[in-house]
Order: C-alpha cells, then structure tokens, then sequence
C-alpha cells in the first residue's frame, strides 16, 4: 500500500512540545497452563501524566519539519501476552473466533470483510456526543461495526464508535476524549478520531505509544476530515462532523492505517445454549439526563434503540437505530479528583474497564449472564460464561456495547416489551424534548422492517 509522507507542522510542533515518559501500567500476564486470565477487577487508576522535557525515547517517532518524513510505525496483529482461549467444540462448522478468524473475516462482525479497504484498514473509533438533545439525531453511528456507551462528566453518556467494516461519509457530531477511550484503542488496535481532550487527558495521549494515532483537530488534523457544520440554535461545540475515509487517508500518511486483527469475541449464528427470552432491556443511567432502551423484534432479529423514552434513529437515513447484539459490562466508575473536566467544571470519571467483571449477551431474543476479561494496556475483549473458560458466542453483525456502574445498576429486562409507542406519542405531544423538534419528519415510532439476510454458508466457515 503507498504510503503518503504528509504531517501538519502544528501537529509536529505539539509533539516535540509534549514529550512525555510512558506511565500507562499493564495488568499481569495469564498464568503459566492457564486458558482464561485470573485478573480481580483492580481500583489502582492509572497516575496522572507528568510533563517533562526529556527528548522522545529512541524507539518513539521522531517528528521533523521535513514535509517528507514520517514516523515509523512497528506492529503485530497477534500479541503474545495476549490471554487466549479455547472454544468449546460446536456440532456446526459457523463458529469463528476467539482466537483465530479465516483471513477475510472481521473479528470485530464475524462476517467476512466487504472490501480489500475494508481489511486493509485499522480499526477506527469516533467520539459522538448524546446530550443536549439537539445533537441527536446523530450522523453515521448505523455505519458502526461496533458502539460503546458510556457514562460521562455530569451524568450523561456518550459514544465511541469503531468503524472498519463500513464507514460514514458524515459522522458526529464529534466530541471530546475521556479516560476510557485511552484503553479502546489499545483493546481494538484502533485510531482515536476527537474534538480535544482537556490538559492531563492531552498529556496522557501524547505520553503514550499510539500518538500517531490520534486524529484531532486539537492535534492540526482540521477539515478535511473534520469539517463544522454550522446550524441554527446549535452551539459551535456541537458542530463538528467528520468523513471516516478522509481519516482513513490522514492514517495512511502517517503510516498507522495497518490491518490490525485482535482477537477476543466468538461468533456463532446458532445461540448458545441456556438463553433466558429477554425481549426488553432498559438501562438508567444515573440521572433523569439519560436513559437507554432496547426492543428485540423478531421479524428481522434485531435490537432497536430509543433514547430518552424516543426512536433514536440516525440524522441521514432517518432510520431507528438497530443491532444484533446488546452487551451489557459492569465496571467500577472512579471519580479521579486529580483530573478535572472543563465543560462541566467537575472531576473526571474513570471506568475501571480492566481486569474482569459481569457482562450480559443479549442475541436472537435471549439473555445469557457471563464475564467480560481484558488486560490493562493489552489488545482484546473476552466475553466468558461463569466458568471463565467457555466463549459467549455472538451473532455476526453490529453489536453494542453499554458500560454501566455496579452492580448492573439501573438495567431491567423483561420478557415483555414496555408500549414505546404511547410513549413517544406523548413525548411528541408535548414537545417535552428538544430532539423532538428534529424529527417532524419521522413517524413517531420506527417501524423495523426486517433487512437480514438469511444466513449463507459463504458468510462463515
């Protein structure tokens, strides 16, 4: 693949300016005969990064304002300290994962890739705001392979998208880094696409070993690929939007668009055995700011999402947001007084996504309760049953992931749908949501029309 050598001179300007030594720490290897990693849950944060004016390490790239240098990226797709598994044996040959996928197979779908770019390319997480209202509905986030949300500062939550699979001419809109998004790129080899980062989040990302990686405008990456989309009675901090191929293109210049393969989620379109039916999944997250929604519909097997009581459907398609899997992971939540946040002028939360705690599959309507494993600073994300040995298995497709507080705090399921409809009728009667006013043009529920097709024995092995 040609490899362009073009860097922004504020961006070379901000790395020589910051250089930094490594503080991450990593959790400890699987022990020695061990299929599954032995990791407790740890409440250790990682420290607060400290500004030196040491020269960059030997090993790190050295920026220059030679308009034909580049950095050296060095990487491997298969980690050695990496925790590995053993499936159980299947009756079906349509198992792929956890540790070893065909070669033209997304790990992060289970589904072969739809493109050479497809595979060629690294992983790719975009922030996307989720409050106020008026930035919903989103741009892009139905292009996803995969979606975490997480609670934020001030009691909201927000979005890492990771796209490969796809992308998404217009994303966003984009906001901000947090603290747990510094462990996604690690988990899934990623590039970090951002609006900013307050100071001690800056620092930590030009402290670690993937700056390259980082795309911000923060950073001198400015349009293209992030371009302001100016609206009226919208903020300027929440106009920011961005073309997931042009980032693609900025990664490819500076030598970090790799392939990257991690490893850790099993896919299997046969459910497991055990599933308890679960129709319904209502997630509170800690304030009246916020709350999540999933309705299985099993004309097409899929999961569609409201927001806030309403269809969350996305800005371009007008379509309700929908995925075939939903994965629930406990983590303990840090308040970190050493960090602060500027836009809500409060201390930072830390989501302890390490180590090992409860995770929840929900898939073709059924509800199965596991662990979720992963090392601190390692790639990958390992979802277990009880045992901690056998892999919950996935559909192949889309999945999201919504990262709560324990223990599961906030989350209902049932077997019975709750009436959205009537719910949404009265939120649009009202107009009691600002989100409101941007869906004149949508019906007040999404009816889900089924779009999946009938599973071939091309799509997996």
């Amino acid at each position: 693949m040609k490899r362009r050598a073009v860097f922004s001179v504020m961006l070379l300007a901000v790395m020589i300016g910051g250089a930094l030594s490594s503080t991450l720490l990593s959790a400890p290897s699987p022990a020695a005969g061990q299929s599954a990693p032995t990791l407790p849950p740890t409440n250790t944060p990682r420290p607060s990064p400290t500004a030196t004016a040491t020269p960059l390490p030997t090993n790190t790239p050295r920026p220059t304002f030679t308009p034909t240098a580049t950095p050296t990226a060095t990487a491997t797709s298969t980690p050695t300290d990496t925790p590995t598994y053993t499936p159980s044996p299947s009756p079906t040959a349509t198992v792929v994962g956890p540790n070893e996928y065909p070669d033209n197979f997304n790990p992060l779908t289970g589904l072969p890739y739809p493109s050479e770019e497809a595979r060629n390319r690294r992983n790719l997480i975009v922030k996307v705001s989720n409050f106020p209202e008026i930035v919903r509905p989103q741009s892009g986030l139905d292009k996803a392979d995969i979606v975490f949300e997480y609670e934020v500062e001030g009691a909201v939550t927000r979005f890492a998208a990771i796209y490969r699979s796809q992308g998404a001419e217009k994303v966003g809109s984009i906001r901000s880094a947090r603290l747990l998004d510094l462990e996604l790129v690690v988990m899934f080899q990623a590039l970090l696409a951002y609006s900013g980062a307050n100071d001690w989040i800056y620092h930590y990302i030009l402290d670690s070993d993937w700056k390259w990686r980082a795309l911000t405008p923060q950073m001198g990456v400015n349009c293209p690929p992030f371009c302001r989309y100016p609206e009226e009675g919208k903020a300027y901090e929440h106009t920011l939007f961005g073309n997931t191929f042009q980032m693609w293109e900025v990664a490819e210049q500076r030598q970090v668009n790799d392939g990257m393969q991690v490893r850790g989620f099993a896919f299997s379109y046969e459910p497991d055995p055990g599933g308890v039916p679960a129709v319904d999944i209502f997630i509170d997250y800690w304030s009246p700011r916020q709350d999540t929604r999933w309705q299985y519909n099993p004309a097409d097997g899929r999961y569609y999402r409201w927001n806030n009581g309403l269809p969350h459907v996305d800005a371009i398609t007008g379509k309700q947001l929908a995925a075939d899997n939903v994965v629930i992971l406990e983590a303990e939540h840090i308040d970190r007084p050493d960090i602060l946040d500027s836009e809500v002028s409060g201390v930072v939360i830390e989501t302890v996504l390490w180590g090992r705690g409860t995770a929840w599959l929900f898939r073709d309507g059924l509800w199965y309760k596991g662990l979720w494993a992963h090392a601190q600073g390692k790639p990958g994300l390992w979802l277990l049953f009880p045992d901690g040995q056998t892999p919950m298995h996935l559909k192949p497709g889309q999945t999201w992931f919504n990262v709560v507080r324990p223990v599961m705090y906030g989350v209902q399921v049932s077997e019975q749908p709750a009436d959205m409809v009537a719910t949404a009728q009265a939120i649009y009667a009202t107009q009691t949501q600002s989100a409101a006013l941007t869906a004149t043009a949508i019906a007040p529920y999404i009816t889900p029309t089924p779009t999946v097709a009938t599973p071939t024995p091309e799509r997996l092995p």
